[in-house]
């Protein structure tokens, strides 16, 4: 999508606010002996109560309103079963639609008790997205996002996983520009365009380069195996930088 009118801008506000206090009641909610299926009802009742569809459930029949995975699970997780644990490494990635507009937002975060190499990797990895929201502005390379990040995870010693793209967001959940790196890529010419509506959500790891396919048709894990945490925004694109979407009243 690219925003051309102001009320544009504000629908997108609007779910954007909306995901992101969602995902951050759910971040607080989370406590060792709760299934993930129970703190994906919070986030299902959170976004009912504003009027907000689920978007992998409405766009592709996902099997949860909210996306939660533990551990060993990037991304995708289904709700379920689950007991979520002390300890465990968890992401929430919230998407959802309002009035015609789409915004996608995600953390990853530990359960107490922390865990300083864990934690050291949560807090790089939400810095790794905010040195790529810092490379999206009008008139600038789309790659340099990728390669922002890229020289940012190099000197920290750790890895990207490079089959999960940043993408276009705005009117659906997915949409142009596609395939939007992470890491370097320098076949990729396209150029931010004023007003583009993009997420931006490295997947930072110790270890791990590809997101590999589970039995269940959903849920990737990290290959090789190593702890992984991703971090996200729906930004739009001006001349003078990226408007953050995704932020609480």
């Amino acid at each position: 999508m690219t925003v051309t009118r102001q009320d544009e801008l504000d629908g997108l506000k609007r779910i954007g606010r909306i995901v992101a206090e969602t995902m951050q009641a759910m971040i607080r909610a989370a406590e060792p002996g709760m299934t993930t299926v129970e703190l994906d009802g919070i986030g299902r009742a959170l976004l009912d109560a504003e009027g907000a569809v689920p978007a992998p459930e409405a766009t592709y029949a996902f099997p949860g309103a909210t996306c939660i995975s533990v551990n060993e699970e990037i991304a995708h997780g289904i709700p379920g079963p689950r007991v979520i644990a002390a300890g465990d490494l968890v992401n929430i990635d919230v998407s959802a639609s309002k009035d015609g507009f789409f915004a996608d937002t995600g953390a990853s975060f530990r359960v107490p008790p922390g865990d300083t190499a864990q934690d050291r990797l949560c807090r790089d990895g939400r810095r790794a997205m905010e040195i790529g929201i810092g490379q999206v502005r009008a008139g600038r390379p789309l790659n340099g996002i990728g390669r922002a990040i890229g020289r940012f995870a190099e000197g920290r010693g750790y890895t990207l996983v490079q089959n999960l793209a940043s993408h276009g967001v705005g009117r659906s959940l997915h949409e142009y520009p596609e395939g939007v790196a992470t890491w370097p890529n320098p076949s990729d010419r396209r150029v931010i365009r004023k007003g583009l509506v993009l997420t931006v959500e490295p997947f930072l790891s110790r270890g791990a380069t590809w997101a590999a396919e589970s039995g269940d048709g959903w849920t990737l894990m990290a290959e090789p195996a190593a702890p992984c945490v991703q971090y996200e925004h729906t930004v739009v694109a001006t001349e003078r930088g990226a408007i953050v979407l995704t932020q609480a009243a």
